[in-house]
């Protein structure tokens, strides 16, 4: 397959998907009263089917999830459109900008004084995409709606002081769990407090040794 075809075939698909979006906009009862409230539970869901089918390495399921999450990115897209506020050209546009400006050692540093911008490891160019990250957000804040492993896990890396250690964490777990009254089935604010320390220490060692803590979590969860 030439490029000039590949090109030709990715277009046709990409411009159907966008008829077939619009048209569900237009004719379907159910997309019709849709909003970007109502779709990002949905599109949090297809994020997560995609993740399994990604670590499950089944490339089938991969190639349906994929599928499902773009159609998440197309319908948000046109809801922008709808009331002007961007389109799907926009959403591509403005994505295509932030990789050329997190990527300095590909496509060059402009406009990123006081930043590093060489890179020749997988590591130094992680440390270049969070540096220009954050200075872009200005030290923005870590979406709340975020799964608890996730948003932990962002707050540390944004954190200046560092996590409880996971031994000083485990016994500040059992000096709780003995101050507790027998026979209570409600923790104690202590209780909660020591159990989220110890949960924030071992998120902290997770990352420490590059282990992402939600996937580990889920796929310790199916073997139990």
């Amino acid at each position: 397959m030439t490029s000039a075809v590949g090109d030709e075939r990715l277009r046709t698909a990409l411009l159907e998907l966008d008829a077939i979006t619009r048209r569900l906009r237009r004719e379907c009862p159910w997309d019709r009263e849709q909003d970007e409230r109502s779709i990002v539970p949905h599109t949090v869901e297809e994020a997560y089917e995609l993740a399994d089918a990604a670590h499950a390495g089944d490339d089938a399921r991969l190639l349906d999830e994929l599928g499902d999450v773009l159609f998440q990115v197309y319908f948000l897209s046109l809801l922008l459109e709808e009331r002007g506020a961007g389109d799907l050209a926009a959403v591509a546009t403005a994505t295509r900008e932030k990789l050329v400006r997190r990527h300095p050692h590909v496509f060059g540093a402009e406009g990123l004084a006081g930043l590093p911008t060489g890179a020749t490891t997988p590591s130094e160019v992680k440390q270049n995409w969070d540096a220009i990250k954050l200075r872009e957000r200005d030290g923005g804040e870590v979406a709340e709606a975020l799964p608890a492993l996730v948003y932990a896990r962002k707050r540390l890396k944004r954190a200046g002081a560092p996590p409880p250690a996971l031994d000083g964490a485990l016994a500040g777990l059992e000096r709780a769990r003995q101050r507790e009254t027998p026979g209570s089935h409600h923790g104690s604010p202590e209780l909660y407090e020591a159990v989220g320390n110890l949960l924030l220490a071992v998120v902290a060692l997770a990352s420490e040794v590059g282990v992402d803590p939600e996937i580990a979590l889920r796929r310790a969860a199916v073997a139990a």
